[in-house]
């Protein structure tokens, strides 16, 4: 069975027929990628439906920064950040995830529209979450989590970073499953950049199979991260800044993708949303490869030649001699 064949939906949200590109919008004035350039609610809601152009298939609102170190706003800020931007993306039909650890501010995106509660702590920070998702039969975001980012939380210690992230999450989807959210409603995120070091994140997407075989569906959040800095840097060189590893990240959505995600998170979309397109195009040619070279298949009922006529000119668009 193919990865495009084996992905699982999730229920309540669009069966999309590939990875999903879920496109982020943080209204916060102190996020590591984008600082505060969607601070403004118009801006926001604006830049969400940019979003939604260039491809995204649902959008994530956020209020509350959760990088290393960001100091909490209090739960009146973070309502008045997010809620006015959830209720106007989806007055515009945007299906619209809210990024948040408090049952308060899940409750009132719900009810404002948000069709998805993405929660980085899986539901850990605040015990009224989940049985506010609950209640609300929505899809509910795990993800793996071992506090808030501060002091010895920071750099985290693992001996098999996947079996234990593995491990843990396993855990904390039983907890959510026994506190009332529908199995069908379930998705896991390995928590990329918390309390993880660039090793640990790469180990994590080298082996995206155990991570799937939780039998969930798999969030990826890689956008812009520290580890990809680290990558591009090389072993001397100063990381590029977060807004400079955008192609980075497409080269993880891609692999993301092939590797059977469901989701890929994303501050850019429209390289992303070329990535997933191209992957499952890969896949669907996996697919029909029983089709023998030089035969020929038919595209509706019109006969298409898998080869060119020997002396045949090159197509328009391409460059003589491009492969």
């Amino acid at each position: 069975m193919s990865n495009q064949t084996s992905r699982r939906l999730v229920a309540g949200l669009p069966a999309w027929d590939r990875c999903a590109v879920m496109g982020v919008v943080n209204v916060t004035p102190d996020s590591f990628s984008d600082g505060g350039r969607w601070f403004d609610t118009t801006a926001a809601v604006k830049r969400g439906l940019d979003l939604v152009t260039e491809g995204a298939d649902l959008v994530d609102v956020g209020g509350e920064s959760t990088r290393p170190g960001a100091t909490r706003v209090d739960e009146a800020e973070e309502l008045r950040r997010v809620i006015p931007v959830v209720r106007g993306l989806a007055s515009e039909g945007v299906t619209v995830s809210v990024d948040t650890m408090r049952a308060s501010v899940a409750e009132q995106a719900l009810a404002a529209g948000a069709a998805l509660v993405n929660d980085v702590s899986g539901g850990l920070a605040d015990p009224a979450m989940i049985p506010v998702v609950a209640d609300a039969g929505a899809p509910f975001v795990v993800m793996h989590w071992r506090g808030f980012l501060e002091g010895g939380n920071v750099k985290g210690v693992y001996a098999d970073v996947v079996t234990e992230v593995v491990d843990e999450l396993h855990a904390r989807v039983e907890a959510v499953l026994e506190g009332g959210i529908a199995p069908d409603r379930i998705v896991v995120d390995p928590g990329l950049g918390f309390s993880k070091e660039a090793e640990h994140d790469l180990a994590l997407l080298a082996h995206l199979d155990r991570l799937l075989g939780l039998g969930r569906p798999v969030l990826v959040a890689a956008s812009r991260k520290r580890f990809l800095g680290r990558v591009l840097a090389g072993p001397e060189g100063a990381p590029p800044p977060a807004r400079e590893r955008d192609a980075a990240t497409a080269a993880v959505s891609a692999l993301a993708a092939h590797a059977g995600a469901w989701a890929v998170r994303v501050h850019e979309v429209r390289a992303t949303a070329d990535a997933v397109r191209v992957a499952r195009a890969v896949e669907e040619a996996r697919a029909a490869g029983n089709t023998p070279m030089g035969a020929t298949r038919t595209a509706g009922t019109t006969p298409v030649a898998e080869t060119a006529p020997a002396g045949s000119t090159p197509d328009a668009d391409s460059p003589e001699g491009a492969r």
